[in-house]
């Protein structure tokens, strides 16, 4: 994304009960489409965990699973069960760890065999939910989510009444990043961009479609 759309300013500051711990491929984490790293800036109550590399050493100690907080790992494996069914647990206020895994299909789905500690924490699911408005890549499986829109209505979730403003706040960040990314390849009108588009960037023209 040109300097000129970045989307670091409208970056909302959420304090959520949920601690997030992101998993990320070391291959996603250099991909400028990437939409996990932007959750992680908007949520202080969270940490990232770098994989995948023969050089590179699994760094779990950002996972700090001990028993202040209840572990979920979010992925729809065979064994996972709807995250309405663990969001709360009678008798257990702690808050929750959602652990999410960040990269393509088949990376994600190696992350709990690859990861260590992960193995036995227990695997949700998302409700159904709307498809995805994630345009920047091809999606192999038609139920798949960008990573923010999975741990926005993850969030939902979790939260409890702040849930639907956190959800919505991701998403609106979510949206813009797409847009204007869409609008400086030329695929997207510029009176249809969420928020707009900055005067800077209408200066260097790099392509988007005006009305």
């Amino acid at each position: 994304m040109h300097s000129s759309l970045c989307v670091c300013a409208l970056v909302p500051t959420l304090h959520t009960r949920t601690r997030l711990v992101l998993v990320i491929h070391r291959a996603e984490d250099r991909k400028p489409t990437n939409t996990g790293r932007l959750a992680l800036l908007a949520m202080p109550n969270s940490a990232m965990v770098l994989r995948g590399g023969l050089r590179l050493e699994e760094r779990t100690d950002a996972l700090s699973l001990d028993d202040t907080t209840r572990p979920l790992f979010l992925f729809p494996h065979e064994d996972a069960v709807p995250l309405r069914t663990l969001a709360r647990v009678e008798g257990d206020d702690r808050p929750v760890t959602l652990i999410v895994p960040d990269g393509n299909w088949r990376q994600a789905s190696k992350v709990r065999n690859r990861v260590a500690g992960l193995r036995n924490v227990p695997c949700v699911s998302l409700p159904v939910g709307a498809p995805s408005t994630y345009r920047l890549r091809t999606e192999a499986h038609a139920f798949g989510l960008a990573t923010l829109e999975a741990i926005a209505r993850a969030l939902r979730v979790l939260e409890g009444d702040a849930g639907p403003d956190v959800e919505k706040a991701l998403l609106q960040l979510f949206q813009t990043m797409v847009e204007r990314t869409l609008w400086s390849r030329g695929e997207y009108d510029t009176d249809k961009v969420t928020g707009g588009i900055p005067e800077m960037a209408r200066r260097h023209d790099p392509g988007g479609i005006e009305p």
